[in-house]
């Protein structure tokens, strides 16, 4: 896939659904009106140009996972959601050749990004409404399946705004919020997990300060979390990943807030690498560390964080930096580099995880266990 063969908003154009689900100006991810063509806000060009990318296949779909064109686990989940009605579009043979082409399509999409579980979590969830759907017509199949897809978005949406209500009674009137990665709109159906519980907080009359860690090695801190930031009218700052030991020491940071892409069951929590030293240094220096997720990004069949499958990402990620046609090498030819793209941060250094179905703290496998009741 590339942008030359995508159709292409113009910079600056407002988003091109007409009632986009996010609830906001821009989007992460949308099913066009029709259901043939999903829109996606190409997330490898923040924050030098914010263009939208038309796809007609699961195959483009799936690529655009893969490349971090759209990232973070609830969008992911949605994206492909989505592409599993453009395959269903694609398809109008009868119920076993459709079932057939269905679970091609589950396997390419379900082999992107291993760490979001609600990658998975999203596919079985259209599998099953695939499989319901098989016996109608090919039209009636697509929206039916269109249908499910959007209730993950709109049903995420509204979990990220009611995880960020709870949330935001922790943070701190007058205080300053270090977050790492991007856990905001652009990286689920809309208003965003850890940001969520941010913009509640404003919502409710607090006045904040947010310190967005660099988040190497692609900086989803400083080009997406700034941006969304800075484009919603915060008070928001970069500090490099480096800093954020001094600024703790200095007690410049009274609380740090992050998203999920896995959660285990005993608690433990798989994001953006770097997370786990963020956690590490606010216990070191007695400031509060807190999760936002979705309860879709609880897996309860996973013991712990051992068990959470590592992503391991390309070389270039950390041996070359660049956008927007821009690539310079950062490290010596012939150099290699480790790159996992997540790690895990244990449950004892995590205050208080919130979801959508209630707050866990403290965190460990009873209180999880109390939530997957509810």
């Amino acid at each position: 896939m590339t942008s030359a063969s995508i159709p292409t908003l113009k910079t600056g154009r407002s988003h091109p659904h007409p009632e986009p689900l996010s609830g906001a100006a821009y989007s992460a991810v949308e099913l066009m009106p029709g259901d043939r063509n999903v829109v996606l806000l190409d997330q490898r060009l923040l924050p030098s140009q914010e263009r939208y990318e038309f796809l007609s296949r699961f195959e483009q779909v799936a690529e655009a996972v893969s490349t971090l064109m759209v990232r973070g686990a609830p969008a992911i989940g949605i994206a492909v959601a989505y592409g599993v009605v453009l395959a269903a579009g694609a398809s109008t043979d009868g119920r076993d050749g459709f079932l057939a082409a269905m679970q091609g399509a589950d396997g390419v999409l379900r082999r992107t990004r291993p760490t979001a579980v609600n990658l998975a979590w999203a596919l079985e969830r259209m599998r099953v409404t695939t499989h319901a759907v098989a016996d109608l017509a090919p039209g009636e199949r697509v929206a039916r399946l269109a249908a499910e897809a959007r209730a993950i978005q709109r049903e995420d949406v509204a979990a990220c705004r009611r995880m960020g209500a709870l949330g935001a009674a922790n943070v701190p009137d007058g205080g300053t919020i270090l977050t790492h990665c991007n856990a905001g709109a652009i990286a689920t159906g809309g208003y965003g997990t850890a940001l969520g519980v941010l913009r509640a907080a404003r919502e409710a009359g607090k006045k904040i300060c947010v310190l967005a860690a660099e988040t190497r090695p692609v900086l989803q801190g400083s080009r997406l979390t700034a941006w969304e930031l800075h484009k919603d009218g915060f008070d928001v700052q970069v500090i490099t990943d480096s800093m954020v030991a001094s600024f703790m020491a200095a007690g410049a940071i009274q609380m740090a807030i992050v998203g999920a892409d896995r959660i285990a069951r005993n608690g433990d929590v798989a994001n953006k690498i770097g997370t786990y030293g963020v956690a590490c240094l606010a216990r070191l220096h007695d400031v509060p560390f807190d999760v936002a997720a979705p309860w879709s990004t609880v897996d309860l069949s996973c013991p712990d964080g051992r068990a959470i499958p590592i992503e391991q990402r390309g070389d270039r990620e950390v041996t070359r930096m660049g956008s927007m046609g821009i690539d310079v090498a950062i490290a010596p030819d012939g150099v290699g580099a480790r790159n996992p793209a997540f790690d895990v941060t244990p449950a004892r250094l995590i205050r208080a995880i919130y979801t959508e179905r209630g707050i866990v703290s403290p965190v460990g496998e009873s209180g999880l266990a109390r939530l997957a009741a509810v």
